[in-house]
């Protein structure tokens, strides 16, 4: 796998007619709102300039990620959580430079999370539906390093067009389920920060 730059519109299943670009996976795009999560309530850490994340109630989300009892370990799975819900932030606020995933995000990661996002943005789209995060796989490095492993199910989320208003809803195949891999650091205010990410859809170890 490669580091995703140029990415397809999230939540668009096998069809790949409307992408918005195509490439071997596609950021995460989590959705959040007043949807079940599988996770405890995480309260992440008062860092200053913290973003407020709030998105519409059609978006629901499970995060099937439970407490480690290890501080850092349950700080990253917190601060990737965020992480995840700020990049469908700025594809609700169709603004590819949204400050929220910048608070997380930073180089070859923000880079194609813009261009993830912009592709929303030049569609006149957003996301709907219900998104689950689970097999979380956690390693910490050395010097504040540390690595995420962790997949989606995109079954039920699909891609809304903001002028028609119409919903794309495509079938469950195989390619519903993604993994994720990122490389993150504790960056000098506390808070984990995505450097680099990459995906593959279809993955043998997601699968249902």
């Amino acid at each position: 796998m490669t580091t995703v730059t140029a990415l397809c519109l999230s939540a668009c299943g096998n069809d790949n007619d409307d992408k918005a670009g195509d490439s071997n996976g596609k950021i995460a795009g989590a959705a959040t709102g007043d949807g079940q999560s599988a996770s405890p309530e995480t309260s992440p850490s008062a860092v200053s300039g913290r973003p407020k994340i709030e998105l519409p109630a059609d978006l629901t989300y499970t995060f099937e990620w439970p407490k480690t009892g290890n501080a850092d370990k349950d700080a990253v799975l917190s601060d990737s959580e965020q992480s995840i819900k700020a990049v469908d932030l700025a594809i609700v606020n169709q603004n590819a430079l949204d400050k929220a995933y910048l608070f997380y995000y930073e180089g070859e990661a923000a880079a194609g999370t813009q261009k993830f996002v912009q592709n929303y943005v030049d569609h006149d789209a957003a996301v709907t539906g219900a998104y689950r995060f689970y097999n979380p796989e956690l390693t910490l490095g050395k010097d504040g390093a540390a690595s995420l492993s962790y997949c989606e199910d995109q079954g039920k989320a699909y891609v809304k067009y903001l002028k028609t208003k119409k919903i794309k809803k495509t079938p469950v195949t195989v390619k519903s389920y993604v993994v994720y891999h990122t490389s993150l650091k504790r960056n000098g205010e506390g808070v984990w920060v995505i450097e680099k990410i990459v995906s593959q859809s279809g993955s043998a170890k997601c699968q249902p």
